[in-house]
């Protein structure tokens, strides 16, 4: 953090926020100068009096955002912060997760800073919490009486409705009750939440949380999706590609998971590995070598989509070429072993050709397998930081993903 100021009145040079309240409001921001001052406004009108308030902008903007929030804080009559992050490390969700980290009210509240999420609604949230003792309260737009009216063109409604279907069906016991895993509005206890276990990557926070850390007890409540105030929205193609990359993080977080993912992204890997034999034997080449230099086509696929779908948070154990290097060596590992042990299953034995061919890819898989993560992609022993667990996209993922 660079800059953290205190206001109203004059800024403070401290890494806490002063004044507890009932409830925080956790705003990330990125170039929204030309919201936040509507959003405090709409703020100081909807949190009543008698419900304490404090609100924390995190803050990655390269505009003058903070320094628009620190003017228009100066006529709200409760705390507000503003933690600027010099580096954007997780985006949104990571901004997300310093505000969690910063809060000091037992409830906390998610919301945009563009006004697309109704600030009248934080005293039924918290309010809704309270009387379901939940942990967590969804503001959901597909429930009755919630509608996704804000979403801006039949494109965008089709995007949201297909990734809420898609994160559905992968987590579907992780994300019961919840109809809306991709709001960026809900409300959950700080006792419900470890911040340190979280691993976000771009702007859906809320799926982080229900997958990594759900609460036991989760309910909802309809909203009505605004139209965006000013600016435009920052979603985009490479948005929605981070998003696919964090779904397949979250699912691989589970040893079976991780293993049925290694194996399907191995099928895939015969594909460069064919191509790259035709194009060898056609140009002249031996069957032989070029099956040899083919076999590396597959394995560089192969590591590429296992770096970056199954083992991506625990890539800063090693570095690339380490990592490559070991991957590489075990991949053709596989063949020198495959040989050998096809001849000991049909000569001791006595399996046929074929099962004893099967038998000894499946051996070969799970071997492969276990020696990636224990010899590529788990920490080595004594080479681990003090603390590196604690920033957002360090640690260990949860396993209980189901």
């Amino acid at each position: 953090m660079s800059q953290e100021s205190t206001v109203p009145g004059e800024v403070v040079e401290t890494a806490e926020i002063p004044e507890p309240g009932a409830v925080t409001i956790v705003v990330p921001t990125f170039n929204e100068s030309a919201n936040v001052r509507q959003l405090l406004r709409q703020i100081t009108e909807a949190v009543p009096a008698r419900l304490p308030c404090e609100v924390v902008f995190v803050d990655d903007s390269t505009d003058d955002t903070p320094e628009v929030i620190e003017k228009a804080a100066q006529d709200c009559p409760f705390p507000v912060t503003v933690l600027h992050r010099e580096e954007p490390v997780g985006g949104l969700g990571g901004a997300v997760v310093e505000g969690l980290k910063a809060a000091t009210s037992d409830w906390i509240v998610v919301m945009d800073g563009d006004c697309q999420h109704p600030p009248s609604l934080v005293p039924d949230l918290v309010a809704t919490g309270e009387r379901a003792n939940a942990g967590l309260v969804v503001a959901s737009r597909y429930i009755k009486g919630g509608s996704r009216a804000g979403l801006a063109g039949s494109y965008r409604v089709a995007v949201s409705r297909g990734a809420t279907w898609l994160t559905k069906a992968l987590f579907p016991r992780r994300l019961h009750g919840i109809s809306d895993p991709m709001s960026g509005f809900f409300a959950i206890r700080r006792s419900a939440v470890t911040a340190e276990v979280l691993q976000p990557l771009g702007y859906k926070i809320l799926l982080e949380l229900a997958v990594r850390s759900r609460p036991r007890t989760v309910t909802e409540v309809p909203f009505v999706f605004q139209d965006r105030f000013a600016g435009e929205s920052k979603s985009t193609a490479q948005e929605g590609l981070r998003f696919l990359r964090h779904l397949a993080g979250l699912r691989a977080a589970s040893p079976v998971a991780r293993m049925i993912g290694f194996g399907l992204i191995g099928l895939t890997g015969f594909v460069p590995n064919l191509l790259g034999l035709w194009a060898l034997t056609a140009a002249g080449m031996h069957y032989v070598p070029a099956e040899i230099l083919a076999n590396q086509l597959g394995v560089a696929w192969n590591f590429v989509l296992i770096e970056h779908l199954l083992f991506r948070e625990r890539r800063r154990h090693r570095r690339w070429w380490d990592r490559a290097g070991r991957f590489a060596l075990l991949a053709n590992a596989d063949l020198v072993l495959r040989i050998p042990l096809i001849a000991l299953f049909v000569h001791q034995m006595h399996l046929g050709v074929l099962s004893a061919t099967a038998l000894a890819l499946v051996t070969t898989f799970v071997l492969r397998f276990a020696g990636t993560e224990a010899l590529v992609y788990l920490p080595r022993r004594g080479r681990e930081k003090p603390g590196s667990g604690s920033t957002a996209q360090q640690g260990e993922p949860c396993e209980q993903t189901s």
